[in-house]
């Protein structure tokens, strides 16, 4: 049902492996170090945009995907950018909480609040 919609490849596990895990991981990565460097979110965009760039290359390097294709660019983007976005989040919140223990609490992994 997904087949053409997600991913080109003849199999999910190549979508969940190259753009769900590397992918992921990558992007994870890269929003963890633009929050720890206390920079704002906005700067977390174009760095996951590239690392979409990337990861659509190595669909079409590895597994001979469409490199230049709108349509999975926006998926692998989609999906980067949401688990950048968690990344940044879940840092920022762990600097929040620690560095300024006696104003802030957490309330969830990616949320904290006055006290």
């Amino acid at each position: 049902m997904l087949d053409g919609l997600l991913y080109e490849e003849g199999s999910v596990w190549l979508f969940v492996l190259v753009t769900v895990v590397m992918g992921g991981w990558a992007a994870w990565m890269a929003a963890r170090g633009i929050a720890k460097g206390w920079r704002p979110y906005w700067h977390c965009v174009p760095a996951l945009l590239l690392v979409a760039t990337a990861v659509r290359f190595i669909h079409f390097a590895l597994f001979g995907g469409t490199l230049l294709s709108a349509h999975y660019y926006l998926v692998d983007a989609l999906v980067v950018l949401l688990i950048g976005s968690a990344g940044f989040r879940y840092t920022r919140t762990r600097q929040m909480t620690s560095q300024y223990r006696w104003l802030y609490e957490k309330t969830s992994p990616l949320t904290w609040r006055p006290r």
